[in-house]
């Protein structure tokens, strides 16, 4: 087979992928407007996590799957690679999420994923996290999952950068079990796939294209033991869980770094 037959079909199967992925997407926007008003908050997470795993599917990504979530009141902590990560983590397990306010911003999929419940914070406002804090600890105490990505932005998943304290706060003030959880993508040619990642300039278009032409792209959740928090430091803590989803991501200590 000829290199341009082969760049040809790869073309013909992405755009076949958006095509599905937009059709998926209009669904989930009919499904906020006139279902998501009269359904309780329990079972709008269950559409949350059936949408993001059939649009995980559409994009050509394959679910890889380690590890038990808690499914009860739970703050999830997870490195960042992509916005493709929210959509890893709700397919098996859905959740709360903390998420930048300019997400919110993000024509339709902000209003959905405000939708979905997702807590939005001002990472540029120090002042925000606090507000943050009591929302998160609020939503806990209530029996919630909520995730949030202490990295506060995208790496391009070879490293891990320094992990973030302040929210973890949340999950001390309640008590709450913390569950540590690493992601990764992958693809056929790298087992960290650089199609995944959404870092420095990338747009969001952009980045969509390079997933839905990646070849046998792959993503992989493993949810790590869950531990108490009662009686911690968060910064301890942040440190703590750093390690332990650098271990499972065999990240070297030079990686590792700060």
């Amino acid at each position: 087979m000829s290199a341009w037959l082969r760049l040809s079909m790869r073309a013909t199967l992405a755009c076949w992928r958006l095509l599905r992925c937009a059709v998926h997407l209009l669904h989930g926007a009919l499904i906020c407007s006139f279902a998501f008003p009269f359904l309780k908050s329990a079972r709008r997470l269950q559409l949350v996590g059936w949408w993001c795993a059939r649009m995980l599917e559409r994009l050509g990504i394959e679910l890889r799957v380690s590890g038990t979530p808690r499914r009860r009141a739970t703050l999830v902590v997870a490195n960042h690679i992509s916005w493709l990560d929210i959509l890893a983590i709700n397919a098996v397990q859905p959740v709360r999420f903390v998420s930048k306010a300019d997400v919110r911003h993000w024509p339709m999929l902000g209003w959905m994923v405000a939708c979905g419940g997702t807590l939005f914070i001002e990472r540029e406002r120090k002042r925000d996290a606090l507000r943050v804090v009591h929302q998160v600890a609020k939503a806990l105490q209530a029996g919630d999952m909520v995730a949030l990505f202490p990295e506060g932005t995208t790496s391009e998943g070879h490293e891990l950068l320094p992990f973030h304290a302040n929210l973890l706060q949340a999950a001390i003030a309640t008590e709450t079990p913390v569950q540590p959880v690493a992601l990764r993508f992958s693809d056929a040619r790298d087992a960290v796939s650089a199609a995944a990642a959404y870092v420095g300039d990338t747009g969001l278009l952009q980045s969509l294209w390079w997933v839905v032409t990646a070849q046998r792209l792959q993503a992989h959740v493993a949810w790590l033991p869950a531990q108490a928090t009662a009686h911690l430091d968060r910064r301890a803590l942040a440190e703590r869980l750093r390690e332990q989803i650098g271990v499972a991501l065999n990240v070297t200590e030079l990686s590792l770094a700060a």
